[in-house]
């Protein structure tokens, strides 16, 4: 095997001149090795050798490797030669560059420029040459689109007719049938393998990303991605095309054979994982920085919007951020849902299709789709399509919550739907009935979409691993945000959000900690638009409220003297459970499900940088009459003044006077519950309306239990569908809504994230592992 040989040359200490040709060729001359292979063959300790004690050595081999791809690009690639150096050089440079990149000395090394490189190939160029790394970069683009090597001749003739790669306009041989392009080549498996190689160097060149720590500053943008997606690369837009398309087309059913997975090999599948991880990484834009690149335009014929403005130098966020014809917006739909609900259709089809592993970056993949492109998320919640993305969201919340190596997939999850809660339609889509019947480890129900995400959400707080109460906030907003459209609850969903109330509402819970008793707060909102906007379809939740009251009344009269709050809070020592699993009322779980498992010892996760509190994540709309949102300007942080009762927008805002006496406890270090603590948000519980729902109605459910020697719920049910509280009630608050909003603080959230999933996903071969990452730790469970 020549390959060891090569291995043994490259330890080579001595300098070794740049032009020894035949020293530097058996690096790249060698047939048939596989990505695999090279990463055996040359170990990290020998590289990390050759880079501190024989540093010409390394930059003559990375300056030769990037030549041959140069070279291989000019030609075409028309031998099987020439594809195999451009093979081998391709995985030398993927296994190299993690490597130059830990190294700050090293990392500037790819955008200095080389003698002699000039643009126009003469010597003379020096002042004009290209750093390697835009070379590298440009080449990988070339060959992606290389006739017989990556993508199908259109001639059917000769070799020496063979197309110049230079005057081929690489639109017509954009990869996939899809947005912008009719066209679906026939597959080709060899061309698959060779885009798969070329695109995990591309993501190995993009990775740089990996090795400086997480900073508050969202504008330093990646160089590599800068460069790749600007108008440098003639080849952005049919690469953006094609990448999107191989990953929306993807139908890893067999083509719809059921097993039909088990009896051909699957070459399309690293491709699309590769070229999904690809896409979110040139997608990584922090949006917050800049104005949103969309607005809305008139329609063209094209398949991007040409009457938007210029929008984001990132071509990709840019094409992106246009997209605007109703099939492609259907086009993209339907595959990102059908690729989410393949785990779905395992449970009750097992291994009838293949399972797909990429759903995180799917999820990546439908958040950037919706924060870049406002026509995409409406047309998502146009119609009851956007519950194909809500059901398998839901699923992977609920298998994940007590996984801890999945803290990130909770969150990506939350994110979405906290999202999607921020439009009115979201609402009113939920209303309708859910009977796919997915096994899932909650209590069996019959309902609505709506009571599926409360069931879900009620097992994540009282159920989930512990590192998830940050989400509880977020949890809650998005019940709060469609609470007003939710025209009927079952009695499953309407007990588990006074469950909740129960358990959120216990003196230790709330004198616990600062921001606890915000949870209060939405779940009381949630109450009163329920009452106040659909009360006429929820007997179920009144009825639960009435029988639940002396919650309420807990609530009316919580203690706010320094005993008792001692009191609670010694309370807590001796129940150390965060929240009370039982008198929950499970039931039982629907048949065929599994108990969400906790991660197994030993699996590696990434560390995540902290997400922005609920407040820093939202800003506030009021909903009017006709159903337009208008933003509500922030108050001032003036608590309002004892004597007046607050207005109806902070009534159900706790936070206003939260802050100044934050940072004086935290100054001191350990922070204390203080009567004028409890006291300034307890006066703005907002409890009115309950009360007077409480106060009409227990007395008429009473006598009719007396009257009629009632124990039958059935009965009072039938009372309460047909009662009304007209004119009863006091003046309806109008609906706010907490819309999510963009900042650098989850534009960091989202790189760690993302580069963390990348990070575990490729491990054969381990590009990353064992290199001096700093974005985020690789820890073990």
């Amino acid at each position: 095997n020549g390959g060891s040989a090569s291995v043994t040359m490259f330890v080579s200490l001595q300098p070794v001149e740049a032009t020894d040709d035949a020293f530097w060729d058996q690096f790249w001359a060698d047939t048939a090795t596989s990505v695999q292979d090279v990463f055996a063959l040359v170990p990290a300790a020998e590289i990390r050798a050759v880079r501190e004690e024989s540093p010409s050595n390394l930059a003559t081999l990375c300056y030769k490797a990037v030549e041959k791809l140069v070279q291989g690009a000019e030609s075409g690639c028309h031998t099987e030669k020439e594809r195999q150096i451009v093979l081998n050089c391709c995985r030398l440079l993927t296994r190299i560059l993690p490597y130059i990149f830990e190294d700050p000395d090293w990392r500037g090394f790819f955008w200095s420029t080389v003698p002699g490189a000039g643009r126009g190939g003469g010597d003379e160029d020096d002042e004009n040459a290209r750093p390697l790394a835009e070379s590298l970069l440009l080449a990988v683009a070339d060959l992606l689109f290389c006739p017989d090597f990556t993508v199908q001749s259109h001639r059917r003739s000769t070799v020496d007719t063979a197309e110049d790669i230079h005057s081929i306009d690489s639109c017509e041989y954009i990869w996939e049938a899809g947005v912008g392009f009719a066209h679906s080549p026939q597959p080709n498996y060899i061309h698959d393998l060779n885009r798969t190689e070329l695109l995990k160097l591309l993501l190995t060149c993009f990775s740089e990303a990996m090795y400086l720590p997480p900073s508050s500053d969202s504008s330093n943008t990646n160089p590599w991605v800068q460069f790749f997606c600007s108008t440098e690369n003639r080849h952005a837009l049919p690469l953006f095309t094609s990448l999107l398309n191989v990953v929306c087309a993807y139908d890893p059913v067999g083509y719809g054979i059921p097993y039909n997975h088990l009896l051909f090999s699957d070459y399309r599948e690293p491709l699309v994982e590769e070229a999904a991880q690809v896409l979110i990484v040139t997608l990584d834009y922090d949006s917050s920085t800049s104005s949103s690149p969309t607005v809305d335009g008139t329609t063209t014929g094209t398949a991007m919007d040409d009457v938007d403005p210029p929008g984001p130098d990132n071509l990709f966020v840019n094409y992106l951020s246009r997209i605007h014809r109703e099939e492609d917006f259907q086009f993209i739909l339907k595959g990102v849902a059908r690729l989410l609900s393949n785990p779905l259709v395992q449970t009750y089809l097992p291994n009838s299709a293949k399972k797909i592993q990429f759903h995180q970056e799917l999820l990546v993949l439908f958040w950037k789709l919706c924060d870049f492109n406002k026509k995409f998320l409406f047309f998502v919640l146009k119609s009851s399509d956007v519950l194909d993305i809500l059901v398998p969201i839901l699923y992977f919340l609920n298998d994940a919550r007590a996984d801890q190596s999945r803290v990130g997939l909770m969150h990506i999850g939350v994110f979405i739907l906290l999202l999607l809660s921020g439009e009115r339609n979201f609402g009113v889509r939920l209303n309708k009935p859910y009977s796919v019947r997915v096994p899932m480890d909650i209590p069996v129900f019959t309902g609505t979409h709506a009571d599926l995400l409360i069931i879900v959400f009620h097992k994540i707080i009282t159920s989930g691993h512990q590192r998830l109460q940050p989400l509880f906030g977020c949890l809650l907003t998005i019940v709060v945000n469609v609470s007003p459209y939710l025209k009927s609850l079952s009695m499953v969903a309407a007990n588990k959000l006074l469950h909740l109330l129960e358990a959120f509402s216990t003196t230790w819970f709330l004198f616990s900690a600062v921001q606890n008793h915000h949870l209060v707060f939405f779940l009381l909102e949630v109450f009163n638009n329920i009452i106040q906007y659909q009360f006429d379809g929820n007997s179920n939740l009144v009825y639960a409220v009435i029988r639940k009251r002396n919650v309420f009344h807990q609530l009316a009269n919580l203690p706010t003297d320094s005993q008792s709050i001692q009191k609670g809070l010694q309370r807590k020592k001796k129940t150390p459970e965060p929240i009370s699993r039982t008198n929950s009322q499970d039931g039982v779980s629907m048949e065929g499900s599994r108990p969400a498992a906790p991660a197994e010892p030993g699996t590696l996760k990434t560390s995540l940088v902290a997400t922005p509190g609920i407040d820093k994540l939202t800003e506030k709309s009021q909903v009017s009459e006709d159903g337009t949102m208008r933003s509500l300007e922030p108050e001032s942080s003036q608590p309002p003044s004892e004597g007046n009762p607050p207005s109806a927008v902070s009534d159900g805002e706790p936070w206003s006077g939260d802050r100044r006496r934050l940072s004086s406890a935290s100054s001191s270090g350990q922070w204390t519950p203080t009567p004028d603590w409890v006291m300034s948000w307890k006066s703005k519980l907002p409890l009115q309306t309950i009360m007077r729902l409480l106060q009409v109605l227990v007395p008429q459910v009473e006598k009719i239990c007396i009257d009629k020697g009632l124990t039958d719920e059935s009965e009072i049910l039938k009372f309460l569908q047909h009662g009304t509280l007209v004119g009863l009630l006091p003046v309806p608050h109008p609906i706010l809504i907490r819309k999510y909003q963009a900042n650098s603080g989850t534009a960091m959230w989202f790189r760690t994230y993302m580069w963390g999933v990348i990070y575990l996903r490729n491990v054969d071969p381990p590009i990353w592992y064992d290199t001096d990452v700093k974005l985020f730790e690789i820890q073990r469970v």
